[in-house]
């Protein structure tokens, strides 16, 4: 039995970068999991409107406490561009050069 399933590339901003090597082993567990989702289903998250339009937010539990990833995909790729709790989440991903 062959798979037809493509595979998914994975990018990631150097932003993301910067804030996933901060993580503990237990948040890039959850973190990793929360990847997998949007990887397996893109809709999972929100689309945000206005200037924010491309980008998609998807809300998770990270060491218990809630954390935005925003990322842009198509069939293709997933971008992930930001992660962080809610404050000021938003604020500095229109301050990014995404």
């Amino acid at each position: 039995m062959s798979s037809n399933k493509k595979k998914i590339e994975v990018y990631q901003t150097p932003s993301f970068t910067k804030k996933k090597k901060k993580l503990r082993k237990s948040e890039i567990a959850d973190l990793d999991n929360a990847v997998k989702a949007i990887i397996e289903n893109p809709e999972i998250g929100v689309q945000k409107k206005g200037d924010l339009a491309d980008v998609w937010v998807y809300k998770f539990k990270m060491a218990k406490q809630e954390n935005l990833l925003a990322y842009k995909w198509d069939v293709e790729k997933r971008i992930l561009i930001a992660l962080g709790v809610h404050e000021n989440f938003y604020r500095d991903l229109k301050k990014s050069n995404f």
